[in-house]
């Protein structure tokens, strides 16, 4: 369906027109209506599919044309980097249109706390926050919420993981009863139903196929002992020199710098990205990895959601993530647009099961690569039963088996 087909003003019109979008994906076709409509909303949607012009643009539609500065939308999300990719993305979509935005996030110094005290006094159309630092504003007592029309929980699943869950509802005892409320998810956990509950009206809801990688990932496990995952990341860093643009997940911040350092150690040029670094540190990390000056980024799972980097060629999993709904999330960073794009996760004895769990929620069995043989064997795939300690999920396999 074509932007023009959802009954967007000329002006939001214009606007996609310039950002080079022509055809509305499916979240953004399933969810416009709705919200035109003025329905709360529960959408779930992976990262990747649109989901964020999904609410922004019918806002947009709405707010336009708006005489006051009163903050008319809050769009609440999990992490700094988030705000700061939906503020653009706002930005991009407003050109054409009289509409001003901010980003609130922690990490600043107290001159960002003064601007954003300025801003938030003089007035906002749409505010885009995450919990911790929006609670600090409302506790001075300038931020006025008395006209808001729409609140939008942005990755909700992930906040309530985060534990936000008595944040948001503080926040939410801030706002007007009558306003307009949209929930996007990338799962449908049973707290979210809760929430929604408490917080919604007769919300509709849509819903994307979800839990499974994008088409355009090819994926592979490499079954490794501990010691052979650096010297396997080194190898798979050597045969794809053409790559631009690589990242290494790993489920622990402590582990980045030892990923890092171990990586240089063998000739590559790492850099590490954690909730450790400074606001401005993250900043220009990510600048430098989206101009291509940043080849190669180790990475906790702050990376796998909400940031939107064009044309990542590889991801590698240094671990099986601890969640399997985290494993779509991290191969979702390469082929994003129905570009193509590898994804390689490296899994020890200990990880077997998790990675089994992972083939469960995506239905496919994902095909094992070999180790060179420089490494060394590695490690037979053997998934013990929950049940029975001797009963194996899949017969033993050896690694070697190319696909």
């Amino acid at each position: 369906m074509r932007f023009s087909e959802l009954g967007l003003t000329d002006a939001v019109l214009e606007a996609i027109d310039h950002m080079g979008f022509e055809k509305a994906t499916p979240i953004q076709e399933m969810a416009i209506p709705h919200i035109l409509e003025g329905r709360d909303l529960i959408a779930c949607a992976q990262t990747g599919t649109g989901k964020t012009a999904a609410f922004i643009l019918p806002i947009l539609h709405k707010i336009s044309g708006k005489e006051d500065t009163s903050i008319n939308t809050l769009i609440v999300v999990p992490t700094r980097e988030l705000a700061m990719q939906i503020d653009q993305e706002i930005q991009g979509l407003s050109y054409f249109l009289s509409v001003s935005s901010l980003a609130l996030y922690g990490g600043g110094s107290g001159r960002d706390w003064d601007e954003q005290r300025a801003q938030l006094t003089e007035g906002v159309d749409i505010l885009v926050a995450t919990p911790g630092k929006l609670i600090s504003h409302i506790a001075q007592g300038y931020v006025d919420f008395s006209k808001l029309k729409h609140l939008v929980l942005d990755e909700a699943d992930k906040m309530l993981d985060m534990g936000f869950s008595d944040d948001i509802l503080r926040i939410i005892a801030e706002l007007p009863k009558q306003r307009q409320t949209l929930m996007f998810s990338a799962t449908m956990p049973s707290k979210i139903r809760e929430l929604a509950k408490r917080i919604m009206v007769d919300p509709a809801e849509v819903a994307l196929s979800i839990s499974k990688p994008a088409a355009g990932v090819t994926q592979r496990v490499a079954l490794t002992f501990d010691n052979q995952k650096i010297p396997m990341i080194a190898h798979l860093l050597k045969e794809r020199e053409a790559y631009a643009s690589i990242i290494i997940f790993t489920s622990s911040k402590s582990r980045v710098s030892e990923i890092v350092h171990a990586l240089r150690k063998s000739g590559f040029k790492a850099y590490g990205f954690s909730s450790n670094l400074e606001q401005e540190q993250r900043e220009e990390l990510l600048r430098g990895f989206r101009s291509r000056r940043i080849r190669i980024l180790v990475a906790t799972d702050v990376m796998s959601r909400g940031i939107d980097i064009k044309e990542i060629n590889m991801v590698i999993n240094f671990d099986t993530p601890f969640d399997a709904e985290d494993y779509v999330h991290r191969v979702g960073r390469t082929a994003r647009a129905n570009t193509k794009g590898e994804a390689v996760t490296l899994v020890n004895e200990k990880d077997m099961r998790k990675m089994a769990e992972i083939e469960r929620l995506i239905e496919s069995e994902v095909p094992r690569i070999s180790l060179p043989e420089e490494l060394g064997p590695a490690p037979e795939w053997v998934v013990v039963s929950k049940q029975r300690k001797k009963r194996p999920f899949y017969k033993k396999r050896k690694s070697g088996n190319k696909q």
